[in-house]
């Protein structure tokens, strides 16, 4: 049985956890949001984005 779920809602569930359980704040959590954005707007979103479709590749095989 295959099941598909978005990567946001992975990253969503994984953000939820450090917020509730790890006791991460929230504003320190929107900066690294913010920083995402700002980030992929540089020569490094390419890279980035290969690499994760590579990590996705890797675990869903």
């Amino acid at each position: 049985m295959t099941v598909s779920m978005p990567l946001i809602f992975v990253l969503g569930l994984l953000v939820w956890f450090a917020i509730k359980f790890l006791g991460v704040r929230v504003w320190i959590a929107v900066v690294i949001a913010l920083f995402g954005f700002w980030l992929s707007r540089t020569v490094m979103a390419e890279p980035i984005e290969s690499g994760t479709r590579t990590g996705v590749g890797i675990v869903n095989r």
